[in-house]
């Protein structure tokens, strides 16, 4: 039942102003005893040339008040109280019905929406900063797709470049075939990290590097070959990580997709007399828009991201027409994009303000910066593995006869570092914690997963309830928040797409798992007289069970019922 909605058509009757306006300005109030909603009525006064306390008053003694146990107006405020067994009547019977389906809408429907997220770099280690990007875009595409939308997710590697010339060149160097075929990964980045470390005693390994991505542009057979080469096995290796965190792509279409349609981009900039000569490369001059020159092509003709950031945009458009395009890319990378939307819609295309960047923090371990020259990382494979191993351990130690304990550790571990990722702002750094992460109290995965958990045993001992529900008698305190909890998922999950920001649901689940323990804490479920009343809290404790789960899978994360 939409309270808002309700309540906004009930004062429409009374007043001059639109309906969404009013149900924008409704209110829940901070404390439960002053209502479960209200209006402020201070944009009243001027129209109305009356005291916001005297309108309150005046609109209390117009409204229906069917459905709400009282209104009352506390000072300027009209606050309203909803009639508590209707709501949770209502509240739980919608879950206990639409079970996966709660909490989703058609709201998206007939709307195209392009995710791109993770796109490692070829050749380079997937280490844990990719698991930003990974978690937050996978979560979005989920929590999209949950609304209705029709979602594309991307992956779009880091395929092209000069960081390949650099490779090449290392590889005709420094090569150990037998390590490449044992761990391609690692054998790659050993040579890469050794270019960087020549190069600066010797310059002219640069040049080298830049003469060797020229000719895999010109599509030279021998720097095209091992260019393949590298790319088949890094995806070998990075489908391992994927399939640890269940995460899929619908294209992998990356940078080098769209060498063949950047000359298009190229030639359109300048019929339109965009592109411009600055010290021998061309560039689009943003000077108007606060920002530097977006550079297309470089002195020596090579093209750079930008140029394949604009391609791979107006391909998009023509072959999904989106509704958004969202880039789930760090925060470093924020003038970047601002230089190719506005570039975008220099060129004459007014969905470029479709297009969004999604920005993201650091990830470190405390002092430490990783970085892939120095060979400074921490693999995410390494990562989810210690993860895993870790919260085996706490099984072990807490529930040592658990049934499928490897299964357990491997849902709770991974859950455990996604929601780590996922808990806060997505534009907060963070800084890893493995204590914190893993502990099953306080805000973190394993405390949610435990939640469930003991939700699913308490149902598992119920077994079958013949008795009939009564709702009406789930009027305490701590039932009653907790069914105000879930019953604003819905609103939870809308707000997350409207911030594009999972971590709303993160924290909504976070709040429901602890209006949860709070119930189960004060009130028994299965030691009670009361058949009804049992029944009834059974009921309650199912309707959570659901609400969790469906909130984690926006996460991607998997439930366990056992723990």
């Amino acid at each position: 039942m939409n309270y808002k909605k309700i309540i906004a058509e009930r004062i429409k009757c009374h007043v001059e102003l639109d309906l969404d306006t009013i149900e924008k300005l409704i209110e829940i109030p901070p404390k439960p005893e002053m209502g479960d909603y209200a209006f402020p009525c201070f944009q009243l006064s001027k129209a109305l040339r009356k005291a916001p306390v005297m309108i309150a008053t005046e609109l209390k003694a117009k409204i229906d008040v069917t459905g709400f146990e009282t209104i009352e107006n506390l000072g300027p405020y009209l606050n309203f109280f909803v009639d508590k067994s209707m709501f949770v009547k209502s509240t739980l019977e919608k879950i206990l019905t639409e079970k996966e389906a709660y909490g989703s809408s058609d709201l998206g429907n007939g709307k195209n929406v392009i995710v791109e997220y993770s796109s490692p770099n070829i050749a380079k280690p997937f280490h844990i900063g990719h698991l930003f990007s990974t978690s937050i875009g996978n979560s979005l595409y989920k929590i999209l797709s949950f609304e209705g939308y029709n979602c594309i997710g991307i992956n779009h590697l880091g395929d092209w470049g000069t960081q390949f010339g650099k490779l090449i060149s290392a590889y005709k160097r420094w090569i150990n075939e037998e390590a490449l075929e044992k761990d391609p990964i690692a054998e790659l980045l050993r040579i890469y990290v050794m270019f960087h470390d020549e190069a600066e005693k010797d310059p002219s390994l640069e040049d080298e590097a830049r003469m060797h991505f020229k000719r895999l542009e010109d599509g030279c057979e021998e720097e095209t070959k091992l260019w393949k080469r590298f790319k088949d096995l890094s995806l070998k290796e990075f489908e391992k990580v994927y399939d640890k965190l269940n995460v899929k792509f619908d294209s992998y279409a990356g940078e080098s997709f769209y060498g063949d349609k950047m000359d298009s981009v190229v030639e359109d900039l300048e019929s339109k007399g965009l592109l411009v000569e600055s010290n021998g490369a061309k560039v689009v001059m943003l000077e108007e828009y606060n920002m530097p020159p977006c550079i297309i092509k470089k002195a020596d003709g090579a093209t750079i991201y930008a140029t394949r950031d604009l391609a791979a945009a107006i391909y998009r458009k023509k072959t999904y027409d989106f509704y958004q395009n969202i880039y789930v890319v760090g925060t470093p990378q924020a003038l970047h994009f601002k230089q190719v939307f506005t570039t975008l819609k220099l060129m004459g295309n007014q969905w470029a303000d479709d297009c969004k960047h999604v920005g993201f923090g650091l990830v470190t371990f405390g002092d430490k910066k990783l970085s892939t020259r120095k060979g400074d990382v921490v693999l995410l494979e390494d990562l989810l593995r210690e993860a895993v191993a870790k919260t085996l351990e706490i099984i072990n130690e807490k529930n040592p006869t658990l049934e499928n304990k490897e299964e357990v550790a491997n849902k709770v571990g991974i859950g455990a570092v996604i929601f780590a990722y996922l808990k806060n702002s997505r534009e907060r750094d963070i800084v890893f914690d493995w204590n914190d992460m893993l502990s099953f109290e306080g805000e973190t995965g394993p405390y949610v997963q435990y939640t469930y958990a003991r939700g699913k045993s308490v149902l598992r001992k119920a077994g079958d309830i013949s008795k009939e529900v009564d709702f009406s008698l789930l009027n305490s305190k701590e039932e009653f928040e907790l069914v105000k909890e879930l019953e604003s998922f819905n609103k939870a999950v809308l707000a997350a797409i409207e911030k594009l920001e999972p971590s709303v649901i993160t924290r909504y689940i976070i709040n429901v798992a602890k209006a949860f323990n709070k119930f189960y804490n004060s009130h028994s479920v299965l030691n009670v007289e009361d058949l009804a009343l049992k029944a009834t809290r059974i009921k309650l404790v199912e309707a959570t069970c659901q609400v969790i789960k469906n909130g984690l899978a926006l996460l991607g994360i998997e439930t366990v019922e056992r723990m």
